[in-house]
């Protein structure tokens, strides 16, 4: 394995507009499709129509009916979670999507990752969780202490609270303690289709004594790493679900263990930092 850092921001920024075409909802560019999709969508949606900047929905009522025809047909895989579709993760709510139908028409959705911290007189440690086995995305994976996506109505900080408590049992006065430290945005080709994802990103310092738990069946269970093993894991291996990888090399990055102002510092924050193509 490739001893290089970098590899995992370039995984996560692999998409280029030149394989998609554009979806739209009324005059707002909300989406982008692959070429197959576009007839797979006027197949299931009367009043989808393809034009030269490409495929277009008329109104909100049109493209969600659109989306649970794709489920129906067995395009897109239904997961019983209201995600909002914006044309930029900062603008107005135009629908709501299926989580599922998300990477299959490329729409943006948001996501909460939580660095679970604890200073002990030998150092800095972090800790991990496992994915569960029978996880549809990334099973086995190793992943946050916790991470979610962001479902309509929700504020980034009400998930961080419900998915704590959902995933590690984390219990609310201390889930309020977490602090926000940045914000990540990618686009990447995946298996399930195109991820347009922002992330905000957390930093929550948890007492020694205190030891998460599996709660919801997501997690196999948590470790308790030293930040330096965590740092040789993925500089080593690609255990580490991918996204899991972009925020902790921020945290490296932010805590100094990998210096920001060396060349490979400066390379990571550059890629970090790049803004999206799509």
């Amino acid at each position: 394995m490739q001893d290089d850092l970098l590899r995992h921001i370039a995984a996560c920024r692999n998409a280029r507009p030149a394989a998609r075409h554009r979806l739209w909802l009324g005059t707002a560019s909300v989406g982008w499709v692959a070429p197959e999709a576009v007839e797979e969508i006027r197949a299931v949606a009367p009043e989808a129509s393809a034009r030269v900047d490409g495929v277009f929905l008329p109104d909100a009522r049109s493209f969600e009916a659109m989306a649970g025809a794709l489920v129906r047909a067995g395009h897109v895989r239904w997961r019983d979670e209201p995600f909002s579709v914006r044309t930029r993760p900062d603008r107005p709510e135009l629908a709501r999507l299926d989580r599922g139908a998300l990477p299959y028409l490329g729409v943006w959705s948001e996501g909460v990752h939580v660095n679970g911290l604890v200073h002990r007189s030998d150092g800095l440690w972090l800790w991990v969780a496992e994915r569960a086995a029978d996880k549809a995305l990334d099973p086995g994976k190793l992943d946050h202490l916790v991470a979610g996506g962001i479902p309509a109505g929700l504020s980034p900080w009400e998930t961080l609270g419900k998915e704590a408590a959902e995933e590690a049992a984390i219990p609310p006065a201390l889930a309020r303690q977490a602090v926000a430290v940045g914000r990540i945005s990618y686009a990447m080709e995946r298996p399930e289709g195109l991820r347009r994802d922002r992330l905000h990103c957390y930093d929550l310092w948890l007492p020694e004594d205190f030891s998460p738990r599996p709660a919801d069946g997501e997690v196999a269970g948590f470790a308790l790493w030293p930040l330096s093993r965590v740092l040789a894991e993925l500089r080593g291996s690609d255990r580490f679900k991918f996204n899991v990888a972009l925020v902790l090399i921020d945290l490296f990055l932010r805590l100094g263990l990998i210096d920001p102002e060396c060349a490979e510092g400066r390379a990571l924050r550059a890629g970090l930092d790049e803004p999206v193509a799509l």
